[in-house]
C-alpha cells in the first residue's frame, strides 16, 4: 500500500509544489517538459560546483567543470588585438607550477583593482591553450576574505533555457524546488531494482543515489549515485530490447530452412571465385543456424566498404531457394541496385536460376512479365529499390528478404516486406556504416549482429595523406602519373547544405580548373552533381565506369554504390568539411583492385581541433569501427543514427559514449536475469516487473524499432 502511496504523490502535478503554482508550472512544462513531481525528480544536474576542494595547478585536465585555485598573480600583460579589442592577461602561479587567467572587457578596472604577490582563489572552468591552461573571466576573491565566507558543498547546475533564465527561474530558483520536493515524499522512493542485483554490484540505494544526484555531500558520494542511476537507465532499456528480441523469437514463427541444397552445396563447392574469409564463414554459420531454427530471422550483418557482403547475401539466398522460397534484395537507389543486379547475376550465371531486376526505369511491358514470374514462383530471386514494395509486386512464397544500407530506409517501409507473405520472410540487414559496438547494442539490441571484420586476401590497404592546398602542383604531378599507368581518379568536393548555389558554383569552378589543368585530348574529365538528371547521372557514372574518362568531379552522390576497380586515388577536396564516417565511406570508393590505391585528403591551413583529430584518424587507420569510434565521440550519438533515430534514446543521466562500460554491464545483467526468469514472475522481481509494465505502456523506444 505504501508504495502506491508515495507513486501517487510523485503523480502530482508540478504546480501543487510549494514555490512553484500555475504561471511557474506552465513554464516548467513547456520548457523542460516537467508536468509532474517524478518529472522534476529525473532533471539531473549538468554539471557541479566543487566548493569543497582547491586544485593545484598541476592536477588540472580540461573537462567541463569549475575549479578553484589558490595561487598568485607574479605579472600583468595587456594584449592588443585590432579594433581596439585587447584582452589582459594575468600570470598566475602556485608551488606546482603556472596558468594563465585572461579578461575580455572591463580590463582597465580589473588591472587598477588587481594585487600582485598576493594570495587569491580564483574559480572557473579552465581550458588548455597552446601546452598551458587559461581560465577566462574567473571569478577572483582574495584568500583571507575567502576563508571568512566559507561556501562548502557541491552546487549542482540545472539543465535551463533562455525563457526560464527570463521569467526568473534560475538556477537557485529550481534548487529550492528540488529542496521542497524531498521534503515534501520525505525522499521515501520505491527501489526499483532485485535486492540481489544491489549486493552483486555494491549499488547504493534509489533513495539515497536521487538525494545524492542532486544534493551531494561530495564526489564520491556523487560518483556512486550516478553509476546507481546511469546502472538503472540503461539496464531497464536492455530488459526492453532483449524482451522485445525473445519473444519475437517465441511468437514470430519464421520458416525454417531445414536443408542445405544442391543450389548452395553446387556453387559453394565449384562456383566460387574465391575463398571466403573466416569472417565471411562465421557469418554464414551464424545466418544458417538463424534460418534452421523455427523463428524468424532479423539480423544486422555489419561490414565495412569491399568486405565481401554481397558473396554472403547470395549464399543466402541459395539456401531459401534450396528450401522451396523466393528471396529479394532491395538497396537505396537505381545504380545501386543495378550493381547487385549484375554482381549477383555474373556469380550465379552458372547455376540455371532466375534473377530478376525491377526499379522505377523498368518498362511497362517487362514489369508485366516480372509480376507474373514472381506470383508463378519462376522468378528466384528479385533485386530492386522502392519498387519491390508496391502492392502490385507478390511474391509466390518469399523466405528471405536482405535490405542493403539500412539506414535509409524507414521502419514502415521494412513492415510492408513483412505483409508479402502468410508468415514473415526472414531478414537480413546490410550496412556498410560500422556503427560502434555501443550504439549497435542500444539501438539494434533487438537484431542480431554479425560482422565481417576482415578484408578479402589480395586487397591492399589504402594509402591516407593529408596534403596542404599549398602543395596543390605536387598532388597534380602525382594524379598525371597515376593515370600515365592507366588508372583513374575521383576528385570530390563537399556539398553543405546551406548555399547550394555557392557549392555549385565551387564545383564549376573546380571542374574547369582541372580541364584546364588536365587538357582533352590526353585527358577527358567526367562531372556528376545534384543539378544533373538520374539518367545524366547514371550515363557519367556509367562511362567512367567504362574506362572512357580518366577523372571524375563529383559531389558527393558517389558516397553509396558504385565500383570502379581501376579507380585508384580518391582526392577529398576541403576534407575538414566532412564528417568522419562520411570521409570512410568516400575512401571506401577506391581500392576495389589489386592495385595500390591512395585518398588525398586536401584542405587549408586554417583548421579546428576536431577538424585534425578526423584527419588524423583517416590517415592512422582502414578500420570502419574504429573511425566510428572516434566518430561518436566527436559528434555524439543523435548525429550518427541519422535524422529518423536521433534522441532515440531519451536517456536522462546515461550517455552512450562516455558509459559504454555500464552499458555492457547492464546488457549482461538484463540477459542473465531474463535467463534465469524470463516472465519476471519471481517474489524478488515483482518491483521490477511493475516499473517494466508501466515503462512498456510509454511509447519511448518502441516505436523505432521494426
Amino acid at each position: 500500500m505504501k508504495f502506491l502511496k508515495l507513486n501517487d504523490i510523485l503523480q502530482t502535478s508540478i504546480e501543487y509544489l510549494k514555490g512553484v503554482g500555475p504561471s511557474r508550472g506552465e513554464m516548467l512544462r513547456k520548457e523542460l517538459n516537467i508536468h509532474r513531481y517524478g518529472d522534476l525528480l529525473t532533471l539531473f544536474p549538468n554539471r557541479y560546483i566543487d566548493r569543497t576542494r582547491y586544485y593545484k595547478i598541476n592536477e588540472l585536465q580540461a573537462g567541463n567543470t569549475e575549479v578553484q585555485i589558490i595561487g598568485k598573480i607574479i605579472h600583468l600583460k595587456t594584449i592588443e588585438q585590432s579594433k581596439g579589442r585587447g584582452r589582459l592577461v594575468a600570470t598566475f602561479v602556485d608551488e606546482t607550477g603556472e596558468m594563465e587567467l585572461v579578461w575580455f572587457q572591463g580590463q582597465k578596472w580589473i588591472r587598477e583593482s588587481l594585487k600582485l604577490n598576493t594570495p587569491y582563489v580564483a574559480f572557473g572552468k579552465v581550458t588548455p591553450f597552446s601546452g598551458q591552461f587559461n581560465m577566462a573571466h574567473p571569478e577572483l576573491e582574495l584568500l583571507e576574505e575567502h576563508k571568512q565566507s566559507l561556501r562548502s558543498a557541491m552546487q549542482p547546475v540545472y539543465p535551463s533555457t533562455e525563457k526560464l533564465t527570463q521569467k526568473g527561474i534560475s538556477n537557485r530558483a529550481i534548487n529550492k524546488m528540488m529542496q521542497q520536493l524531498f521534503v515534501e515524499t520525505q525522499a521515501r522512493f520505491t527501489e526499483s531494482l532485485p535486492p540481489n542485483l544491489l549486493e552483486e554490484l555494491k549499488l547504493i540505494p534509489k533513495n539515497a543515489a536521487l538525494f545524492n544526484i542532486h544534493f551531494p555531500k561530495s564526489q564520491e558520494l556523487l560518483a556512486k549515485a550516478q553509476f546507481r542511476l546511469k546502472f538503472e537507465e540503461l539496464f531497464f532499456i536492455q530488459l526492453q530490447l532483449i524482451t522485445k528480441n525473445l519473444i519475437r523469437k517465441h511468437k514470430i514463427k519464421g520458416h525454417p530452412f531445414e536443408k542445405v541444397g544442391e543450389h548452395f552445396n553446387t556453387f559453394y563447392q565449384h562456383h566460387l571465385p574465391f575463398e571466403l574469409t573466416n569472417a565471411q564463414k562465421r557469418v554464414i554459420k551464424e545466418i544458417r543456424n538463424d534460418l534452421g531454427s523455427n523463428a524468424q530471422m532479423n539480423r544486422l550483418l555489419q561490414g565495412d566498404v569491399g568486405s565481401g557482403k554481397t558473396i554472403v547475401a547470395l549464399l543466402c539466398m541459395l539456401m531459401a531457394l534450396d528450401n522451396g522460397f523466393q528471396s529479394c534484395l532491395m538497396a537505396p537507389t537505381e545504380i545501386l541496385a543495378t550493381q547487385h543486379f549484375n554482381g549477383l547475376s555474373e556469380l550465379a550465371k552458372d547455376l540455371n536460376i532466375n534473377i530478376k531486376l525491377l526499379t522505377g526505369s523498368t518498362k511497362t511491358s517487362e514489369r508485366k512479365i516480372i509480376h507474373e514470374a514472381l506470383e508463378r514462383g519462376e522468378l528466384h530471386i528479385l533485386i530492386g529499390t522502392h519498387a519491390l514494395l508496391e502492392d502490385k509486386v507478390q511474391f509466390h512464397n518469399l523466405g528471405l528478404a536482405i535490405i542493403d544500407e539500412q539506414h535509409r530506409f524507414g521502419v514502415e517501409q521494412r513492415s510492408k516486406l513483412w505483409k508479402k507473405n502468410d508468415i514473415p520472410p526472414h531478414v537480413l540487414v546490410m550496412t556498410a556504416t560500422p556503427i560502434p559496438r555501443t550504439l549497435a547494442m542500444s539501438m539494434y539490441g533487438d537484431l542480431d549482429i554479425s560482422v565481417i571484420d576482415e578484408l578479402p586476401p589480395g586487397r591492399k590497404p589504402i594509402q591516407t595523406v593529408h596534403r596542404y592546398d599549398s602543395n596543390r602542383l605536387k598532388v597534380w604531378k602525382f594524379l598525371k602519373d597515376e593515370i600515365a599507368k592507366g588508372r583513374q581518379i575521383y576528385i570530390v568536393y563537399p556539398l553543405i547544405n546551406e548555399s547550394e548555389k555557392m557549392d555549385y558554383k565551387d564545383l564549376m569552378d573546380g571542374y574547369e580548373s582541372i580541364s584546364r589543368d588536365f587538357p582533352l585530348p590526353q585527358y577527358s574529365v567526367s562531372i556528376v552533381h545534384g543539378q544533373m538528371k538520374p539518367a545524366e547521372k547514371d550515363e557519367e557514372m556509367r562511362r567512367f565506369a567504362a574506362g572512357k574518362t580518366n577523372i571524375m568531379v563529383a559531389t558527393t552522390v558517389i558516397e553509396v554504390g558504385v565500383n570502379v576497380p581501376n579507380a585508384s586515388v580518391m582526392v577529398i577536396e576541403s576534407a575538414e568539411r566532412f564528417g568522419l564516417s562520411q570521409l570512410h565511406q568516400l575512401r571506401g570508393r577506391v581500392g576495389r583492385g589489386a592495385e595500390q590505391s591512395y585518398c588525398i585528403l586536401m584542405t587549408g591551413h586554417k583548421l579546428s581541433n576536431d577538424s585534425k583529430i578526423r584527419l588524423e584518424t583517416m590517415c592512422k587507420t582502414n578500420d570502419g569501427f574504429e573511425i566510428a569510434e572516434v566518430d561518436l565521440k566527436l559528434r555524439g550519438p543523435g548525429d550518427i543514427m541519422g535524422t529518423q533515430q536521433s534522441g532515440v534514446l531519451n536517456l536522462q543521466i546515461a550517455d552512450l559514449v562516455r558509459d559504454r562500460d555500464i552499458l555492457q554491464l547492464a546488457r549482461h545483467e538484463a540477459i542473465k536475469l531474463l535467463k534465469k526468469d524470463p516472465s519476471m514472475a519471481l517474489p524478488e522481481h515483482q518491483t521490477l516487473r511493475m516499473i517494466f509494465m508501466e515503462m512498456s505502456k510509454k511509447k519511448n523506444i518502441w516505436n523505432y524499432i521494426s
